[in-house]
């Protein structure tokens, strides 16, 4: 059975597909041969457009376009960051009531909102599309790149959205870690002196992220993750708007600032002349009809770019050092330099890179597939119908994580951090705690200096019971917590405890309000058994009872949302899917027109009479007066209904054109099997030989006299002899023969069974 093993690499840009095959990993291109999807859901009248439709409209319809829906995720409309970025996006927005973002927007004449989580619902639903139709399959399975600063809330976001789309992530991958699995798997020379460290600085459309990996052969372990949330390269971009807008206010007298669609035209146009400074000296700027039915011109040189950017080339080189500071690495110990993103191409960041590091930036890779390459092998890692080379992965987690319970924080060898910052994940670790009633526990961010502006510490809350105890005094409650492979820390479960061997020692730990941590199973089984020897001794009374967790996720979506999120996707998906429908229907019938008229004058000539040829022609210019007028958004019914009427009107004479071809066959046919059917009768019986020569005459005299009926007839006539009669013709023949030949088979076999019967009876009476 086949399988999907795909990649996804959701950018604030644009998205890529990957999927693995068994000769190497392929990036799918979408229905434009593209191999970049925009990061866009574009609202129209009566359906969505997503993807390169989405973009191609946005300039249309910018209040109804919703793209960088990556920015928003998970985040609160009142952070800053947040405020900042929705100030350049054009569509409206608001707070939700649980203070995360709504976005408002009319479609089907009506008010709709939705959560970024929907929007990327539908994204992934529109790659979802592309994945299958390339694959002619259906997938489920895949594996999404995120940034490494993402909290829980937004990674258990990303999932949400992975499930109204119907996706099942296997993993939810750090950009960074699936760049350097997507390189280290190949590479099959390191360094003789120990493991090859690489840098991976990946500067995107709206952040930079910087990790430092060590590989050897066979492994990749990932020693630092850094990052700025909010520096990429539409920032560059920004610069060039400002830069422009601020000039065209001058010269002519417009404020871009106050048109969306100007803005959005300005943005594009800035980006691409970012692009053409990349490799040229300088570069220039002009806009037909920017607005107020202006044209504007501009120029800038890349040594201006470079200036009026220096604020944010010194702001990438903040990540770099923090991140190489982490991994506890010199410079010196540094193997390689690989810059990847789409941010990355300024000629600036190049320089800076090498004067950080001291050696020149190299790009084997891919800037803009090498996530979604690398998301595709690690999900064909998960698969079991894929032989991967062996590779181990150990990724690090960028952040630390506590756990405090009613009773003040959880302590651990880390001061109250459970899971400190570096800590390898997935990773499990077991809270021992003595209750003896329904006790509340809550997951932080320890450290809020190591998250991103703004962002809240808070991760969930847990309430643990109720459970019995057979007295007052507190008892061992076991609490399993996990970070799991999408970085998403949770209790996975908790289990009273009952250990009768030693009272003394039991009353006195249940006098202790402290918890501890047990950290690995080698010291669990010494501390629960003693010195090696008295094993059976002490397992034998140990009990133990499972205890109900409820989880609440701060900010998170519920149950029943999730559910109203999935039908919503549904009813949309079906809208569009009819709106499809509705433009086949309508292109069907315009094209028919067109071919139609072309036919009447050219290929149906010669069989279609006056009145007719008139009548079509008056129809079809009709329809497609009507097509650009009144029918111009019509039902599918509608336009399947004026189809109909008009191949009814161009049947008959469709009919007589066709029919002259396969009459010619048929007739070839018939005179065919007249001629064999005389040759064969030769081996059969006299009377089924005259019955069979007797039909084959009166077929061909039918024949030559309908023939000469039908030659006597004008084209543009209906026939008089039709292919389906000549061809019923020759089938009521051929049964005549076959039954003649029958009836011959017959006859020989009842005279083999008598002479049969005749040699047994001589046999018999031989024996007497």
């Amino acid at each position: 059975m086949e399988v999907s093993v795909v990649g996804f690499d959701i950018g604030n840009e644009n998205c890529v597909i990957a999927v693995a095959k068994q000769r190497g990993v392929d990036v799918l291109l979408n229905d434009e041969s593209k191999r970049e999807n925009p990061a866009v859901v574009a609202f129209g009248e009566k359906q969505r457009f997503l993807g390169s439709a989405g973009a191609a409209s946005a300039a249309m319809h910018p209040k109804s376009t919703i793209s960088q829906v990556k920015r928003l995720i998970g985040r609160n409309f009142s952070e800053p960051s947040v405020q900042d970025d929705l100030r350049l996006l054009p569509f409206e927005t608001s707070e939700g009531p649980d203070g995360g973002i709504l976005i408002h927007l009319q479609y089907l004449n009506e008010r709709h909102t939705f959560t970024p989580i929907q929007v990327l619902g539908m994204l992934l639903s529109h790659l979802k599309e592309i994945a299958e139709k390339n694959l002619e399959m259906k997938i489920a399975n895949c594996v999404i790149g995120i940034p490494s600063y993402f909290t829980a809330l937004q990674r258990r976001a990303y999932l949400h959205a992975a499930e109204i789309a119907g996706l099942n992530p296997v993993r939810l991958m750090h950009d960074c870690t699936a760049i350097a699995l997507g390189y280290g798997i190949y590479k099959s020379e390191f360094p003789n002196g120990g493991p090859a460290n690489v840098v991976f600085v990946d500067i995107g459309h709206c952040d930079t992220q910087v990790a430092v990996v060590s590989f050897e052969a066979g492994h990749m372990k990932v020693l630092s993750h850094a990052f700025d949330s909010d520096l990429g390269g539409r920032d560059f971009d920004e610069v060039l708007f400002k830069h422009f807008a601020a000039l065209f206010r001058e010269q002519h007298k417009i404020d871009v600032y106050s048109s969306a669609r100007a803005s959005i035209r300005l943005r594009a146009a800035c980006e691409k002349l970012k692009k053409v400074l990349s490799a040229n000296l300088e570069a220039p700027l002009n806009i037909e009809c920017l607005m107020e039915e202006k044209d504007v011109k501009g120029h800038i040189k890349r040594d201006e770019f470079e200036k009026l950017s220096s604020a944010l080339l010194e702001r990438i080189s903040i990540p770099c050092h923090r991140a190489l500071l982490e991994s506890g690495l010199s410079v010196e110990k540094v193997h390689t330099v690989e810059l990847v993103g789409s941010g990355s191409r300024v000629p600036a960041i190049t320089k800076m890179m090498n004067s950080i590091f001291r050696k020149e930036p190299s790009r084997t890779l891919n800037a803009s597939e090498c996530v979604a390459r690398g998301c595709a092998i690690q999900c064909a890692m998960f698969s079991p119908e894929f032989r991967v080379r062996e590779y181990e992965v150990e990724d690090h987690f960028p952040f630390s994580i506590a756990f405090s319970s009613d009773e003040g924080p959880v302590r651990s060898l880390a001061d109250g951090v459970l899971f400190p910052k570096g800590n390898m994940f997935p990773s499990t670790k077991i809270l021992t705690l003595y209750r003896n009633d329904i006790f509340h526990m809550e997951a932080y961010y320890a450290n809020q200096n190591e998250l991103p502006s703004g962002v809240s510490t808070r991760i969930s809350s847990f309430k643990i019971g109720p459970f019995r105890v057979s007295n007052v005094e507190k008892t061992k409650i076991k609490v399993k917590v996990q970070l799991n492979l999408h970085g998403i820390v949770s209790i996975d479960s908790a289990s009273l405890v009952g250990d009768h061997v030693d009272n003394s020692s039991a009353n006195n730990s249940s006098t202790d309000t402290h918890s501890n941590v047990e950290p690995s199973n080698h010291e669990l089984f010494q501390k629960a058994n003693g010195p090696p020897g008295h094993e059976m001794r002490r397992l034998k009374a140990v009990r133990r009872q499972n205890i109900l967790v409820d989880e609440n996720i701060y900010g998170g979506m519920s149950h029943g949302e999730l559910c109203q999120a999935q039908e919503k996707e549904r009813q949309l998906a079906q809208q569009d899917i009819k709106m499809e429908r509705t433009k086949e229907k309508k292109n069907a019938l315009e094209a028919y027109v067109y071919e139609t008229r072309n036919k009447i004058l050219n290929t149906y000539r010669g069989f279609v009479t006056d009145s007719e040829k008139e009548g079509i022609s008056l129809n079809l210019q009709q329809t497609e007066e009507w097509l650009y007028e009144d029918g111009d958004d019509e039902s599918e019914n509608v336009y399947t209904d004026r189809l109909q009427d008009l191949k009814k009107m161009v049947g008959p004479i469709e009919n007589r054109y066709k029919d002259e071809a396969a009459r010619a066959q048929e007739t070839r046919n018939l005179l065919k099997c007249i001629e064999e059917y005389r040759r064969a009768v030769g081996s059969l019986p006299p009377s089924a030989r005259d019955a069979v020569i007797g039909e084959c005459h009166k077929a061909e005299l039918w024949l030559q006299e309908k023939s000469q009926q039908q030659d006597l007839l004008p084209k543009n006539a209906d026939p008089v002899l039709w292919s389906g009669e000549i061809t019923r013709k020759a089938e009521a023949l051929d049964a005549v023969y076959k039954q003649a030949a029958e009836s011959k088979l017959s006859s020989r076999e009842a005279e083999h069974d008598r002479e049969s019967d005749t040699r047994g009876k001589r046999d018999d009476m031989q024996v007497d």
